[in-house]
This record gives structure tokens, sequence and C-alpha cells, in this order.
């Protein structure tokens, strides 16, 4: 069987067999070459990596596989409605007809793949499967998906070898070995757990620690390994291994190069602590959920634009009106695996929204880019009006430093929006190590009337001008509302966390 050939960077697809490019039955998927087998091939005819060719070489590998790929879905009679239904019963060719495919959410997502699992190319009872599970951390329901075992481990060490290059090569040096760990290692059946341990697992040169939830002993431990390490977990994780700096030699503390975190935001605060107790600490994101082992890599701690691994999927940015983002433009991410022949998924809609930025162009790597903004769901709403809870904190966070009360970023580890639409309450709760003591400082400073003036006038900074007509301080003022914030000790109750200890920006309860 042949794959895919370029010559001399430029796409020069030979004949394929049209069982390769257009299965028809399960026994014809089961022996297509996997991805990775063509994605290695075209490698070896241009004679260089993937993610070193042209984007337009790129783009057309991608392309030709996502025709592929929607041949094989259609062997299912649920995915072969849904794709006749959009571009009726011939080849999905191009990238314009694949746009046009409706979007896969969680819920059909849950329905496609959990209990009985119709959603399934190969069936389950064929075997050779790994399950994933979700905590259903946006959308409030569990669900399952399927992974072939050998697409699934080809799929780590694509991704692994990867971050051995454009990160851990370059801040892992020195002699000795050389380790990465992560938190979420107990987490086995859960996504976080089984993908991120996967990928970090299959990066050339580095030991693989699988630490589970950290204690000062455990990290401590780990530090005393002699060469240069890396650190993967959720914000909490991350912002707690500062305080473990606490009796550590200046060698062990100089020894930790890297700490990825993979949910959240860390707050200025927590990012300063970590730079104070660890020298040569760069904080990056690692960006991954559920069909998307590594969506996208931040390479540039300095920069929070994140990286897609070329070849690992197509990542879209889609508008409201279905068509792809601009540069610039925010809109929703949606992703297709493409090392997916035996259970593949089209066009899934992650949960998050995300800002197209310029394409990454250099003689070392050429990829797709973008900025995370924040969850679909992160948005509040007060009448009839809807507020981004990003931007709503920022132009809050901006209106208490200008009002000198209190720099939020400075001394927040945590930050929630509580929305309580029974009660009429909207607090903005900031967990501080600090709460205690700053608590009077900042009521003085607020005066009788407290905080309320400063969120409603941050509320209303944060929208367009558009919806600043209508949504003004009168009608805030007016919607029966208390707007308040709340310093707490982040090691209390006050903050709501997920079973994993994530801290959601928003809390609605209705």
């Amino acid at each position: 069987m042949r794959h895919f050939a370029f010559s001399s960077g430029n796409c020069a697809h030979r004949a394929l067999p049209d069982t390769i490019l257009h299965p028809r039955t399960v026994d014809d998927v089961l022996a297509l070459p996997s991805f990775l087998a063509s994605l290695l091939h075209a490698q070896t005819d241009a004679g260089c990596r993937i993610d070193e060719l042209s984007q337009d070489t790129q783009a057309a590998i991608v392309e030709r596989r996502l025709s592929q790929l929607a041949s094989i879905a259609r062997i299912n009679p649920l995915w072969r409605q849904r794709i006749d239904s959009a571009v009726g019963t011939g080849p999905v060719d191009g990238y314009e007809q694949f746009k046009t495919l409706p979007l896969t959410d969680k819920e059909v997502f849950r329905q496609m793949f959990t209990e009985t699992r119709p959603g399934m190319v190969v069936p389950i009872e064929r075997c050779g499967f790994e399950i994933v599970a979700s905590g259903g951390t946006s959308s409030g329901k569990p669900s399952e998906t399927v992974y072939s075992l050998d697409e699934l481990q080809e799929t780590y060490g694509w991704a692994g070898d990867f971050m051995g290059r454009h990160i851990m090569a370059r801040h892992l040096t020195g002699g000795g070995a050389k380790w990465v760990a992560t938190t979420l290692a107990d987490y086995q059946m859960w996504s976080s757990g089984t993908m991120v341990g996967g990928v970090l697992q299959k990066i050339p040169g580095v030991n693989y620690v699988g630490a589970g939830p950290m204690s000062r002993e455990v990290f401590q431990l780990m530090m005393s390994y002699p060469g240069p390490k890396a650190m993967m977990g959720i914000t909490q994780s991350i912002a707690l291994m500062a305080s473990f700096a606490d009796g550590l030699s200046r060698e062990a503390r100089d020894s930790f190069r890297v700490a990825l975190y993979g949910s959240g935001v860390l707050t200025p605060r927590v990012r300063a602590d970590l730079r104070e107790a660890y020298p040569n600490l760069i904080v990056l994101s690692y960006f991954a959920a559920t069909q998307a082992e590594t969506i996208g890599l931040q390479l540039d701690p300095e920069s929070p634009v994140l990286t897609a691994v070329p070849g690992l999927h197509l990542v879209e940015v889609v508008r409201p009106d279905g068509q792809w983002a601009a540069i610039g433009e925010e809109g929703e991410l949606v992703v297709t695996r493409l090392f997916g022949n035996a259970a593949p998924v089209l066009r899934y809609q992650i949960g998050d929204r995300v800002i197209r930025r310029p394409d990454l162009r250099s003689p070392g790597l050429n990829a797709m880019q973008f900025e995370y903004v924040g969850r679909s769901g992160d948005f509040m709403h007060i009448g009839d009006t809807q507020y981004s809870a990003p931007q709503a904190l920022a132009a809050i966070t901006a209106e208490f430093r200008q009002r000198q009360v209190l720099d939020i970023d400075s001394v927040a580890t945590d930050m929630q929006f509580q929305i309580d639409r029974a009660k009429r309450q909207l607090h903005l709760v900031i967990g501080a190590p600090e709460a205690a003591s700053l608590l009077t400082q900042v009521a003085t400073r607020l005066g009788a009337e407290g905080s309320s003036p400063l969120i409603i006038t941050g509320l209303v900074r944060s929208l367009s001008v558009f919806n600043a007509l209508e949504a003004n301080e009168a009608s805030l003022r007016s919607s029966g509302y208390n707007f308040a914030i709340r310093l707490v000790d982040p090691r209390k109750a006050d903050l709501v966390r997920t079973a994993f200890g994530k801290v959601p920006l928003v809390v609605d309860r209705i």
C-alpha cells in the first residue's frame, strides 16, 4: 500500500488505491496504514520534519487526511447521516466542504461514545481500545471516549517528540539525567492523567515520574534527584510549588526548570512567587482536552500564544457564522484528531474560546497559533446583558488598581465570580494568603459604598460600546443585584473547586 508522497517541499500525491482514500468497510479501516506511517513517509520524501515543511504543504497533507477521515466516518450510520446531510453523498474534498460539516458538541459526543457507543466505526467488540472518561467539568455530564491503543501510543510519541525538541531541549540542559513529572498521574481513567501522562512518557531523553497529588515530601524527594526537572499539573498544583521550596538546597532549586500548567490561569502573584523560589524556572501553558492530547503549547514564556503541533490535529477557530476566524478574531475552538482511524470524531467543539493569531513561520518550525481566551461558558448574565468573565475580571482589576484600593494581581492566588441568581448577587471571590490582614485596609479605602461602584464600573467597561449604551451604570444599579468582592483564605471552602481541585472562573447558581 502506498502513502502520501512529497517532493522538494511541494505536495505531489501519488495515486492511491480507492480502499485507502475511501475505505468502505470496517475491515478496510483495519487494513489501513496508520496516519503516523503516512507522516513518516512524507518526511522521508521531503527530507525534513513535518513541522519544518511550509504551511501550504502541511495543509495539503491535512486536507487529504480529512477527506479520508470523512470516508472512514461514513462507514458508521450516524456519522454518514451527519456528513451526507451537509455535503451530499460524494467525497468530502477540500477544506471548504469540510467546514460545512456539523460541529460535534459535547452532548453529541457523549451520546456517540458513552454507554452503547453507537458512534464508533470499528466496534468495541473488535477490541484493542482504551476508554478515557471526562468528569463533565463544563457540561456537568460525565462522558467517555474511545481510542485505538495503537493510535493513542502513536499520538503520544508524535506529541512527545515535539515537546522534546521545542521545549525540553531548550530548558532541560546540562549533564546528568533529565526528569519530567506530572501530578495528574493518579487519574488514569480520567482524560488528564491518561493523555498528558502518555505524552510526557514519550519525550525522548527524559525520565518520567508519575508523581500523583503533590505533597511537600514527594516534591522534595523528586527535587533531590540529580539533573534538571520539569513538572506538569493543574494551576493549583503548580502554585503549591513555591511554598515547597522551603528547605531545598540552592542546587535543588536551580534544577527546577519548567513548570507546565494545564488548566486555568496562573495569577501574577503566583508567577512572582515561583520565580522568587526557583531562579531558573519558566512557566508555560500546556493546553489539552478530551480528543486532543496536546492542542497547543506555549513555547515562549513572554507570550501567551499557543502553538499547535503540526500533523496532530486540525485546529479550527470558528466564528458564530460558521466561518473560520481571521487573524485577530475570536471564536470557538474546534478540533479534529488526525490519528483516528478506528473511532474518528469530526469537528469536536472543545468548549473553549480562543483568538486566532498569526502563524508561526521559521526555519525550524511552521505552525498554526492561537491565544486562549476562556471557557465558552465563562459568561455572566445580568438581565438581558451577557458579560465575558475574563474581560470583566480584567476591567475590574484595572479599576481597583486605578483607584488605589487593591492591586488584585499582586495578592491573588485564585479568582472566581460567584453568581447567585435567586439571591441576585454577584461576588468576585479573591483567594489571597494575606486575606485577613488586607480586609481592614481595603474596607477603609473603599468607604461606605463598598466595592459595588468599582465592580459596576468594571462590568460596564468590559462591554462593547454598543452594549454599554443599554447596559450602563444606571441599569446595573437598578438590577437589584448586590455586587461585592470577598477576600478569602484560598485554603478554605469559600472558593468552589471541582473534584480535581480546579477553580472555575464562573460559578453560576440559578
